[in-house]
């Protein structure tokens, strides 16, 4: 079964991703640090890690084809997506092989910034735009992936 693997800790679309993998009986696995709320029921399962990197490696472990994760660690996102599965960050853009490779760059570079002791804004704030872009992409996402590999009756 198709699975969207949530990195949880400061996931903050979580109710978003409940809400489509709901309309598509579609498997959560949300993975934390530490224990966290999750609505009950068959499709929702959390798995607790604790660590530093353990949640990130558990999931990087579980991708496969087929399976979506969302992420909005660059490095965990290139990870899942060397595995075939795809990735959607929480601001609604998709990582894929075509792209992840820029992005992890683009990450290294600020860092790199940051180390020499250059300042680096955050990222912005969620906006309602940024909500309703994920949820597209998402649902674009979960489309693709049932296309791809349709659910077994």
């Amino acid at each position: 079964m198709a699975t969207i693997y949530v990195d949880a800790d400061a996931c903050p679309v979580k109710d978003e991703v409940y809400r489509v993998a709901r309309r598509y009986s579609m498997k959560v696995v949300v993975v934390a640090n530490a224990n966290l709320h999750v609505p009950s029921g068959p499709l929702v399962e959390l798995v607790v890690r604790t660590g530093f990197g353990a949640a990130d490696d558990w999931i990087a472990e579980q991708a496969a084809p087929g399976d979506i994760a969302i992420t909005a660690d660059v490095p965990l996102a290139a990870r899942c997506v060397a595995k075939g599965a795809l990735v959607v960050d929480p601001k609604g853009r998709l990582l894929s092989a075509d792209n992840v490779g820029e992005a992890l760059a683009v990450r290294d570079l600020m860092q790199g910034l940051r180390d020499a002791g250059g300042t680096t804004r955050g990222p912005a704030p969620m906006t309602a735009k940024d909500r309703s872009r994920f949820l597209s992409r998402l649902d674009e996402a979960v489309n693709a992936v049932r296309r791809a590999h349709p659910p077994s009756a």
